[in-house]
């Protein structure tokens, strides 16, 4: 039986660009909520991460979920409120945790931040005069396909009207890195992660663990397609190479979108030939996927006093 199906439905056969450890630490996490018993995941490297664990680089508390949500709407407009907290005239937007693209809230929630939420904090941002520059912590090992784009072509508009900069507190993968090659530079610390530059989706098939407790399910569906990759049946081989075919789209428009960010320091064809490996520091430079590698804390000071003098 698969429990609470509007959740799994944000995670199988949905685009995800989101590291592959990282998905299996969310199966591992809440495997149990989809389906009795959980899922069998030995072999897989997990990736065990809290975002920010060791602080934020602009010294700030953890955000934020509440403040934030608080000043969705209407409350944005009242004087001398914004969605994002101010050190001097920068403004800090934090992408941290698994990223979703729709939420009622702005910010972090649950370990999740939502590119609505991210969306808001630039758009105002990029309007705000008191904002002279914006500074993107980030440590985030991706998400949704769905509203990753759009996000970071905002940041993108975001950084040709002021400085912007990306500062990894350790990890920007996938979709998180997406968002971050969006800003005028990162800086990556040395044991710091970028890169996974790719695309994934998961299919779960149910059809042995059904036929063993006695469910048989029958699938009507008018249109030949319309039950592809049903979880109550395996996985047919022309559903599989059409998922292929999809998923290698959407990585050469992540590698675009890339080459488009980072100019001459990562082309698309230099972000396509990473196959989706991720760097660390030095290398990541090296690599183009970053610009300096250096202390989250020291970056983002010396971001916010070059900000000052314009």
């Amino acid at each position: 039986m698969i429990l609470h199906p509007e959740i799994a439905a944000r995670i199988f056969g949905t685009e995800l660009m989101i590291a592959e450890g990282k998905a299996a630490a969310i199966l591992m996490a809440i495997g149990g909520r989809f389906v009795d018993g959980g899922f069998d995941l030995s072999g897989v490297a997990v990736i065990d991460h809290s975002a920010f664990a060791e602080g934020r680089p602009s010294g700030l508390d953890r955000p934020m979920a509440g403040r934030l949500s608080d000043r969705v709407g209407a409350a944005h407009d009242r004087a001398g409120q914004r969605p994002y907290d101010m050190v001097g005239s920068v403004a800090v937007v934090p992408v941290e945790g698994t990223l979703v693209h729709k939420g009622s809230y702005v910010g972090m929630s649950s370990g999740r931040t939502s590119y609505q939420g991210i969306q808001t904090q630039v758009v105002r941002a990029a309007r705000d005069p008191a904002v002279k520059g914006v500074a993107f912590e980030v440590d985030s090992f991706g998400g949704e396909v769905a509203g990753a784009f759009e996000t970071a072509a905002m940041i993108a508009d975001l950084s040709k009207l002021k400085p912007t900069i990306a500062i990894l507190t350790d990890h920007a993968a996938s979709a998180g890195y997406l968002l971050a090659s969006a800003a005028r530079q990162i800086v990556i610390p040395s044991s710091g992660i970028a890169g996974s530059i790719g695309v994934i989706t998961m299919h779960a098939d149910f059809s042995s663990k059904l036929e063993k407790d006695g469910v048989k399910v029958t699938v009507l569906a008018a249109g030949k397609h319309k039950a592809d990759g049903h979880p109550a049946a395996p996985l047919a081989e022309d559903v599989k190479t059409r998922t292929l075919v999809r998923l290698e789209k959407s990585r050469q428009r992540f590698a675009a979108a890339v080459g488009a960010h980072r100019g001459e320091r990562l082309t698309a064809a230099a972000a396509l030939a990473t196959e989706a490996a991720t760097y660390d520091g030095e290398e990541a430079v090296r690599m183009g996927l970053a610009d300096a590698v250096g202390s989250a804390a020291s970056a983002f000071a010396a971001f916010v006093q070059a900000v000052e003098k314009l």
